[in-house]
């Protein structure tokens, strides 16, 4: 059997489909004898260096969305296509693959390890996908753009959450992945703090033309977007 996610680099090359195509997704959960219908149906495209914004009230779907789209959970129903690739029809080991390979995730309470440096995280994300080149001048670059290349030797405890949120972002774009995956990256954070990262993922998608989706519920991070969309009780409005 053929590699499935070898179809990605002829797709990328072409741009015969959407970078990210998600069809007919249902998700249900059972909570004691309760079936939760988390997704009830989400039609969805994102084209390649598009920036979108997934916004919608406290149990519209959301999270359960971005978990199936980063590949995180498997969906009931329906199909989710990453470069091409059905993620419904991966093994785990390949679903963990395309996750390191393609896709970087950015989350709300950063999930930066508290015993290392800032530089040990985003290093630790070099090692699991297996990128031996520490000589990346572009990625230095980005560092300075982040505004924390002097910051790289303080652990978590020692730095602001608006530090912390960038060094997540670095240790989510060290690999150069397809897709970023923001999970409410400003909902921990101040004002002065949230308008830093916003600016700075906005720069990312537009010098480096970064696929950006963000999940949040704040209607000032979704207008730093090129397109919004709206969920409400497991249903996108309006379609792809």
């Amino acid at each position: 059997m053929s590699d499935p996610l070898a179809f990605s680099t002829t797709l990328q090359a072409n741009g015969a489909e959407p970078l990210i195509a998600a069809r007919a997704l249902k998700k249900t959960y059972v909570v004691g004898d309760v079936d939760v219908h988390a997704l009830r149906g989400v039609d969805l495209e994102v084209e390649r260096a598009e920036f979108v914004a997934i916004v919608g009230p406290s149990g519209s779907g959301k999270s359960t969305l971005f978990n199936i789209l980063g590949g995180l959970t498997p969906p009931t129903a329906g199909a989710i296509h990453i470069d091409g690739v059905d993620l419904t029809r991966l093994t785990d080991g390949e679903r963990t693959r395309l996750r390191r390979e393609k896709i970087g995730f950015v989350f709300q309470r950063y999930n930066l390890l508290p015993t290392l440096t800032a530089a040990d995280n985003i290093a630790l994300a070099r090692t699991i996908a297996g990128n031996v080149n520490h000589d990346d001048p572009e990625f230095n670059e980005i560092l300075d753009l982040l505004g924390i290349s002097h910051r790289l030797h303080h652990k978590p405890r020692a730095m602001s959450g608006g530090e912390q949120q960038r060094v997540a972002i670095a240790r989510a774009i060290v690999n150069h992945p397809a897709i970023l995956l923001a999970d409410e990256p400003t909902g921990n954070l101040d004002t002065e703090n949230s308008t830093i990262v916003l600016d700075l993922l906005r720069d990312l998608n537009g010098r480096l033309g970064q696929t950006i989706l963000m999940i949040t519920h704040n209607p000032e991070a979704a207008a730093y977007a090129h397109r919004i969309v709206h969920m409400r009780d497991g249903r996108v409005a309006g379609g792809p």
